[in-house]
């Protein structure tokens, strides 16, 4: 059998669902399509294993990188975060290992190497660069047209503009996960009473913080939903702290939306009765079995995997490209973890709201259900 993206994407699809009926994928019409071969007909890689100076603990291989089989993540919040970067750190290591080429992860925890660090890669003959989030716009913008034969892709981005040969940056529409988690969390609330934590006030972050309010209200406009913002990715104890705080409102349905300092959100719940959460990766659900009933997906190591299978495919094109429901890197899915050791009232509600979460989805796919991306709080 082909092991085409699209059958990743089947695959993917049936692993994401907990509950609820299949999605059927596809690219959004008018986005980006880029050219797609068969992934393990697409790559004949090996590892160099002459080493070359160390950037920052990168150990760079010469052979590899002489005939740009190198493939980089440069990732700006740190690994272990149960979260975005151990998503892509995973996906990536499997992708290496299955098609043998060699790879390196590089945290840049500081805005001022990002373009160095960017240069000495691709000066070095890195074929592929992967890096995360808006905070790389800039380097990429200044390093990537001196190096076209290095390929750019930068997860979650807005697009260039002008748009540059060599790089491509992908959009998540998660604002349409964050829509189904209002309607999921106004269904099984008891209080009437949502929250939202996210990592920061970006305009990203704020719509999806309306995009949960409109899901709410569609339910029931006497259903209200409270936002906070902790001020950063990586703080635990900020998300416990603020979380507490909503609970001790009477909230009892807090959405996350801060990678790391999700985890201070989920210890927070397990500290009360009637506190229930809804996270952002599916590698969360263990960390609240009795609390976290679901999870806004947007599974960046697939789309990882999607991305770098194409600049390897020898079909690569620059531009840009969106994510959403449709494709199944965006979803919105429960806990199969909670559905068996939640509180029985909680679990009860959330069995009987699927098939209206389910509904939603697909009229959003279908483009009945629109979802507005409102970034003004």
């Amino acid at each position: 059998m082909t092991d085409s993206p699209e059958r990743r994407r089947a695959d993917r699809r049936w692993a994401d669902r907990s509950w609820g009926a299949a999605l059927t994928g596809h690219l959004t019409p008018g986005r980006l399509t880029p050219g797609r071969l068969s992934r393990r007909g697409a790559l004949a890689l090996g590892a160099g294993a002459v080493a070359l100076p160390v950037l920052g603990g990168l150990a760079l291989s010469a052979p590899a990188l002489a005939a740009g089989k190198l493939v980089a993540l440069v990732h700006t919040q740190a690994a272990g975060d149960n979260g975005p970067i151990d998503d892509m750190i995973s996906h990536l290591k499997a992708l290496g290992k299955a098609d043998h080429f060699p790879i390196r992860t590089i945290y840049a925890s500081d805005p001022s190497t990002y373009q160095s660090i960017l240069s000495t890669l691709a000066g070095a003959g890195a074929g592929i660069i992967v890096t995360t989030f808006n905070e790389m716009a800039d380097p990429i913008k200044a390093v990537a047209p001196s190096y076209p034969d290095t390929k750019f892709i930068q997860l979650y981005a807005d697009p260039f503009k002008p748009a540059i040969p060599n790089v491509r940056t992908v959009e998540y529409q998660a604002h349409y996960g964050m829509f189904l988690a209002g309607l999921f969390g106004a269904k099984i609330t008891q209080s009437r009473k949502l929250g939202y934590v996210g990592g920061m006030s970006l305009p990203g972050l704020n719509a999806d913080l309306n995009a949960m309010k409109a899901g709410a209200a569609s339910v029931s406009a006497g259903i209200t939903v409270k936002g906070a913002f902790a001020g950063s990715f990586q703080d635990p104890t900020k998300g416990r702290e603020i979380a507490n705080q909503l609970f001790g409102t009477g909230i009892d349905f807090i959405q996350t939306d801060g990678a790391a300092t999700d985890a201070g959100v989920i210890r927070a719940a397990s500290e009360g009765s009637n506190r229930v959460v809804s996270a952002v990766f599916r590698t969360q659900f263990k960390l609240g079995p009795k609390t976290v009933a679901s999870s806004v997906l947007v599974n960046f190591g697939a789309s990882l995997t999607d991305q770098v299978t194409d600049a390897l495919s020898g079909q690569f094109t620059g531009g840009h490209y969106v994510s959403n429901l449709a494709d199944g890197i965006i979803d919105f899915v429960a806990s199969p973890l909670f559905m068996a050791n939640g509180p029985a009232v909680y679990v009860a509600r959330a069995k009987a709201a699927w098939p209206s979460v389910d509904r939603a989805k697909q009229a959003i796919i279908q483009g009945t259900l629109k979802v507005p991306f409102n970034t003004q709080l």
